[in-house]
């Protein structure tokens, strides 16, 4: 990587944790990649600028994988990255969940795929998300090298399908979550390290939200999940979906505080959102449980303009 396409590189990551974390945030999240916050930096009131003086000395390898795990856009690597836009199967902004099914059970995973979207998961299900015109194994291949995670719907005849044991195999490679769906069938191999959860005689809509409360809870995938779910709110441009968003994020008792943080400084930057006296009291109902400030509906004020001046 060139000089100034690393500093380019950290400034945006830079710009990235600024918006989303806290200082605090900040040094608990570069700790996690082993990352000397400790060195000496400037006294400054700028995020941005801190971080940049943080990662100026890590390694590039360390660099990139921030730069993935915070969905900054970048053209390097781009022999193992999938890119998203090249990816027309994820719904902008979801949780990316891959599904690995046997043939014959498509029909059922499709209702899981639709049952999955309230929660923020745009989830593929393998032949009915790739068009006709496309190779249909360099689609699964994309999907599988830009997924979050994936679920292994485990019945008969999954062991022996060859596709399906080599969608878990790339997942196992990529080290990304796996949960296994019990359909009849245990966990195998090293499918059996990973979190199973028992799905025979329950409705498809509580699997979903089981699948959900796994992600917001697991250390691979909670930062994704929330950001992907905070994110679809904020982004609402509609009642019935912004309501919905909100009180699934209301439900969740372990959500950290750098997202709610994050409802409290962007939510009235949406128009629906601040002009709804609804949404804004249930934001500041979960503003008060982390002693955060209320917010209320803003306005711009008004300056008066004599448009008959001359110019």
């Amino acid at each position: 990587m060139k000089k100034l396409d690393r500093l380019e590189l950290i400034s945006l990551i830079g710009r990235e944790l600024q918006q989303r974390m806290t200082y605090s945030d900040i040094d608990s999240y570069l700790k996690g990649f082993k990352i000397d916050i400790g060195i000496q930096t400037s006294i400054t009131n700028s995020k941005w600028v801190y971080v940049k003086e943080i990662l100026a000395p890590v390694d590039e390898d360390i660099i990139l994988n921030i730069a993935d795990e915070l969905e900054i856009k970048h053209h390097f690597k781009e022999e193992t990255i999938v890119k998203s836009n090249d990816c027309n199967f994820w719904a902008e902004g979801y949780f990316r969940l891959f599904l690995s099914h046997i043939s014959s059970f498509k029909k059922t995973t499709t209702h899981l795929q639709k049952a999955l979207l309230p929660f923020g998961i745009s989830a593929f299900v393998a032949h009915k998300d790739i068009e006709p015109t496309k190779e249909w194994q360099n689609e699964i291949e994309k999907a599988l090298f830009s997924m979050d995670a994936l679920v292994a719907i485990l019945m008969d005849g999954f062991k022996e399908s060859n596709w399906c044991d080599q969608e878990v195999g790339a997942a196992l490679g990529r080290n990304v979550l796996i949960i296994s769906l019990r359909k009849g069938m245990d966990p195998y191999g090293f499918l059996g390290k990973y979190q199973g959860l028992q799905t025979n005689g329950k409705k498809i809509s509580k699997v979903a939200e089981r699948i959900f409360r796994i992600f917001i809870s697991n250390g691979k995938t909670r930062d994704k999940m929330f950001s992907s779910i905070i994110g679809l709110f904020l982004r609402s441009n509609n009642l019935t979906d912004a309501e919905a968003k909100l009180n699934l994020i209301s439900s969740i008792d372990n959500i950290p505080v750098k997202y709610v943080e994050r409802l409290n400084e962007k939510a009235l930057e949406n128009d629906m959102i601040n002009n709804t006296d609804s949404l804004i009291e249930k934001l500041n109902d979960l503003f008060v449980k982390f002693n955060l400030s209320k917010i209320s509906h803003f306005t711009e004020l008004e300056t008066d303009v004599d448009d008959d001046l001359p110019f």
